[in-house]
């Protein structure tokens, strides 16, 4: 019985562990993001280029690393937090997903207006390789929290689904300044990121290290020089933001259900076994 009373508190203060630790770096996250993006002006570095807020994830898993500094390693690593269910569902179904994103919100705005607001790479104040290179590094630097640090760490206490969507959502709430808009660009800006959280979550499952952090970041960028290029959600119009929303959601949809059905699949393969994959 002894024996027993201690696992179960081993276990009790190690979900403890794993849920303050998720407050740790939201708390540390928005503030580091915060002070960024107020020093932003000063450094000179233009927004169109990167936003340097897109670095507070990056500075939360190093707040962490000062106190848990191998369970951080783990983590980044893939070491820990893969769960049981299915491997990754490859980098080219991710990095197709995002331009199949982009391309729904295109036709979902154009059937709306009958035009799309196409910026030219021409047009843009600053170099298009350099914006590309810089939202690549900025996506990164945002990734390397909410995908290769925060959802594996949530995913050892939840299913592949479940976790992403938490994820989701705190990265979503993360974005402080969305909620200054209309209710309903702020609820079609939710639903992306969290059933972007989910895509990323699935076919990132299984994955770790810098492959993990540079599909992630691949798929994150490419959203947003699309967004930059055919769509104008960043002057708070709402309409793009709800094709964005809804395109999001559509292409979660499909991810979901291939999700839930590969891990039926490996639950039914081992005789008793059971899985947490969609819960």
């Amino acid at each position: 019985m002894g024996g027993k009373r201690a696992d179960f508190a081993g276990r009790t203060e190690r979900r403890g562990g794993v849920w303050g630790t998720v407050v740790v770096f939201s708390v540390v996250a928005c503030v580091a993001a915060g002070t960024l993006g107020a020093v932003q002006p000063a450094t000179g570095i233009p927004e169109e280029v990167v936003q340097l807020t897109q670095f507070g994830p990056a500075l939360a898993v190093g707040a962490a690393a000062l106190y848990r500094r191998r369970r951080t390693c783990e983590l980044l690593r893939g070491a820990a937090g893969a769960g049981s269910g299915p491997r990754s569902l490859g980098g080219a179904v991710l990095l197709g997903a995002a331009g199949l994103i982009v391309a729904l919100c295109v036709l979902g705005y154009y059937a709306v207006r009958g035009e799309v607001p196409f910026t030219s790479p021409g047009s843009l104040q600053h170099a298009f390789a350099l914006i590309v290179v810089a939202q690549l590094v900025g996506a990164c630097g945002e990734e390397v929290g909410w995908r290769c640090f925060l959802q594996p760490l949530v995913r050892s206490r939840l299913g592949t689904v479940a976790s992403s969507v938490v994820v989701g959502v705190l990265w979503g709430a993360w974005h402080v300044q969305v909620f200054a808009q209309a209710p309903l660009y702020a609820a079609g800006f939710l639903v992306a990121t969290v059933a972007m959280s989910v895509v990323l979550g699935v076919t990132l499952e299984g994955t770790g290290g810098w492959r993990r952090l540079l599909l992630a970041g691949g798929f994150h960028a490419l959203v947003n020089i699309g967004l930059l290029l055919f769509l104008d959600e960043e002057s708070g119009a709402v309409l793009p933001m709800v094709c964005f929303g809804l395109s999001c959601l559509a292409v979660a949809a499909p991810v979901i259900a291939v999700s839930l059905r590969a891990g039926r699949r490996a639950a039914g393969a081992v005789p008793g076994a059971t899985t947490l994959h969609g819960t």
